[in-house]
């Protein structure tokens, strides 16, 4: 099964807001999701954005791809250079 981590709308008309889940790739955007890990405002002022990390390393550790925004989202919140760290951290381990 593929995953994803992506947005699903949950705004009324003209006022979007977004969660952040983790959902079967084959899945509707607004469909059937495995978990939720954070949520997103973008027309609040400022913009508000929360994603639990342990969740968000977890599931990309586990091989779920995140979609453009929302890698956007992680790079901003610094999860994105944990999860590399991460990585870079266990190969050397394993070597």
């Amino acid at each position: 099964m593929a995953t994803k981590i992506r947005l699903k709308r949950i705004g009324a008309k003209k006022n979007p807001a977004y969660r952040v889940v983790v959902a079967d790739s084959r899945a509707p955007r607004d469909g059937r999701f495995i978990e939720e890990i954070g949520y997103y405002q973008p027309v609040a002022d400022p913009t508000v954005f929360k994603i639990d990390e342990e969740k968000a390393l977890y599931w990309l550790a586990q091989g779920a791809q995140a979609t453009d925004t929302v890698r956007a989202l992680l790079k901003k919140a610094g999860i994105w250079e944990k999860r590399n760290n991460r990585d870079e951290t266990e190969k050397a381990v394993s070597e």
